[in-house]
């Protein structure tokens, strides 16, 4: 059996503080963890999802043939074992037989199979299908073998079955996925089992009592939707709910006091997501990249760092973590240079011309909108020193905050903005297919600037090719090189992770990716229970 290497550097995510320790209490049923979310799932059927509320939630209610470990390899999930063939080209996964969906009905390779054939219908409306159209031909062996046979080798094929293509066959053949009553109400054989979804509201999920791995400590995981952070900060204030993620300034400053050192736990680690300015290539006014360049020298990185996340974050440079195998940090800067700024800015033809302050080419002046998402103030002040920044270059800026069902589903999906600032989860594999391939434009895809350029999908195509760490970061550290050069994003900054969980939590363990990996083995000690079930 050969795994494909994933060969991160560790010692970065070491955990930076952790103000609280894991107490031996004795582990004990009941009690449930209210979480706080800024976003609302759109759709509970992950290869229909592409955003992170959604496989949030999705993520615990289904499973995957594959998932990472805390030392970032790929350990078994639904697939007991595998066995993959010297040339890389077939996997045969051996699933395990004690695996039931929550209706009773028993997990088989049938579902995979299933799983596979619906995300590789064209009618399927899904972000995903790229990994899995690499297949040649999956098969069912027995009920709980499955094979895959590719065509050329395909370097993140392993960790591409994870729970994006695991389905419940008997209540979704001959059915329109898109119509599937599973988009609201899932039926699933993860840790957790959907129990209500109140829309504006909450979604509650119940403990799983036949999950595979052990019923979850917790009876209840429920998701609170609270659009505002600093109102979510409140709620959690008051105990209304147990865990969230903080802002900067609440990290440093408003959970100093006696009040949150008893009675919650506060952690720092570097998070695999980048926060960036993307333009829509389509307008008119990004298709120079002299203008892209300049508005990139306009930006003080550091200025954002500073006084964003208040220095709880590091500069990016590109779509990968510093400190990970693929990151390439020998790429060209756009240092803070407003004068630079303005000259190649003038090089494209934009200069005030009228004297008002604002430049202008062919009588129309320079201004754009910055479109973000509502309840995340990081993004709402990165834009608005963005916005002070670039006014002070020439360029007027007006920005938008949107509801993130709106903001996505109108504006993303229909291309319908001039400038987004928004984050991607960066995933273990470097494979950036689905984000900047440029077959991956059309709607509902990831590539929503469209951003097109015939070497970096050579580049693309080959890095999913080769298993060979040496040779695949080559080939990405020429893809970072592009992207800096062309400043499709201007990369603004990696942020930390700062969740808060209250303390009466026990059996969190910081790791590498995360601490809700282990989520279902969290308890709460018998005489610190708080809540019964909830409806």
């Amino acid at each position: 059996m050969k795994h494909v290497p994933l060969l991160f550097a560790l010692h970065i995510f070491i955990l930076l503080f952790h103000s609280g320790s894991i107490a031996a209490d004795e582990p004990a049923y009941g009690d449930a963890l209210i979480v706080g979310s800024i976003g609302e799932p759109s759709n509970l059927i992950p290869m229909l999802a592409s955003d992170r509320p959604s496989h949030d939630v999705s993520g615990l209610v289904y499973q995957g043939l594959v998932k990472y470990d805390t030392d970032l390899s790929l350990i078994g999930d639904l697939a007991r074992s595998w066995d993959i063939t010297d040339d890389g080209l077939s996997i045969t996964f051996h699933l395990r037989e004690d695996v039931q969906w929550e209706d009773g009905t028993p997990f088989t390779a049938e579902d995979v199979l299933y799983g596979f054939n619906t995300i590789c219908d064209p009618a399927t409306p899904t972000a995903y299908a790229g990994d899995y159209l690499q297949v040649k031909k999956a098969e069912v062996l027995d009920s709980h073998t499955f094979k895959v046979t590719y065509d050329k080798p395909f370097a993140p094929a392993l960790g591409s079955w994870g729970n994006i293509v695991v389905l419940p066959r008997h209540l979704l053949e001959e059915k329109k996925i898109t119509e599937s009553s599973l988009s609201r109400k899932p039926i699933g054989l993860g840790p957790f089992t959907f129990r209500t979804w109140a829309p504006g509201e909450k979604i509650v999920l119940d403990a799983n009592p036949t999950y595979y791995d052990g019923r979850p400590y917790l009876n209840q995981y429920i998701i609170r939707f609270i659009p505002d952070q600093g109102t979510m900060f409140l709620e959690l204030q008051s105990g209304a709910i147990d865990y969230m993620p903080l802002t900067p300034m609440q990290y440093t400053r408003q959970t100093q006091t006696d009040y949150f050192k008893n009675n919650y736990n506060k952690y720092k680690y570097p998070s695999f997501t980048y926060t960036y300015l993307g333009f829509n290539l389509k307008h008119p006014w990004f298709q120079d990249k002299r203008v892209r360049q300049a508005i990139a020298h306009a930006v003080n990185k550091q200025e954002l760092i500073d006084g964003v996340l208040l220095g709880l974050g590091r500069e990016a440079t590109g779509p990968f973590v510093p400190g990970t195998w693929p990151y390439n940090p020998d790429v060209q800067k756009h240092p803070f240079n407003p004068d630079r700024a303005r000259s190649l800015l003038a090089e494209a033809g934009w200069t005030d011309t009228d004297g008002d302050g604002v430049l202008d080419r062919d009588g129309r002046p320079f201004e754009f909108t910055i479109h973000t998402n509502m309840g995340n103030p990081l993004r709402l002040k990165t834009a608005t020193i963005i916005q002070w920044r670039l006014e002070k270059i020439g360029i007027k800026i007006d920005i938008r905050v949107l509801e993130w069902a709106t903001f996505l589903n109108e504006f993303l999906d229909k291309r319908r903005f001039h400038a987004v600032i928004m984050g991607w989860g960066i995933g273990l594999d470097p494979d950036q297919y689905d984000i900047w391939h440029s077959s991956k434009t059309a709607e509902r895809e990831l590539n929503f600037i469209t951003y097109k350029n015939q070497e970096v999908d050579e580049l693309l195509e080959k890095g999913r090719r080769i298993f060979d760490i040496k040779k695949r970061k080559k080939i990405y550290n020429r893809f970072q090189e592009i992207l800096a050069e062309e400043v499709p994003y201007i990369f603004l900054y990696v942020p930390y992770a700062l969740p808060i969980i209250h303390n009466r939590f026990k059996n969190i363990q910081p790791t590498p990716i995360g601490i809700s990996y282990n989520l279902e083995k969290w308890y709460v000690p018998a005489d610190r229970q708080k809540h019964r079930l909830l409806p």
